[in-house]
């Protein structure tokens, strides 16, 4: 909550040129929305989003996630086929990856994130997502 506080508030109420009391921000509304970044409802970077809806429209979390569809992608199935349809979409850079010596590897699998991530609008668990690929990669 401190780094919310003195990273995302701090900026957006100098952005602003507002003050913490001016904001629709309560501890209320911040804790509700670094609850749904703990229970990976929503990821880091969907609770900026979030956060910037919540300073203008003073809705907590979980409206402004149900209200926009920001939740986040965390079933493992799902994620899997978007894995597999993006290796097999890019059958070059999985020759490469696989060619290329471990220590490159991981800089390398950022290009699948990358496309996995825009297959799923930003959703998908990126956890999900790491293990998945990491395991398809290393078959």
């Amino acid at each position: 909550m401190t780094n919310w506080l003195l990273g995302e508030v701090s900026a957006w109420l100098n952005t602003n040129e507002s003050s913490l009391t001016q904001s629709k921000l309560t501890p209320e509304l911040l804790a509700g929305l670094i609850s749904r970044i703990k229970d990976k409802t929503i990821s880091s970077k969907i609770a900026k989003t979030v956060f910037e809806k919540m300073m203008d429209q003073g809705l907590d979390a979980d409206a402004i996630i149900e209200k926009e569809g920001l939740k986040q992608e965390s079933d493992e199935g799902a994620i899997e086929k978007m894995v597999d349809d993006v290796l097999a979409a890019n059958p070059d850079q999985v020759a490469n990856y696989k060619a290329a010596p471990p220590e490159k590897r991981k800089k390398m699998s950022g290009f699948f994130v990358g496309q996995i991530m825009k297959a799923s609008k930003g959703k998908a668990n990126p956890g999900v997502v790491n293990q998945l690929l990491a395991k398809k990669l290393s078959d």
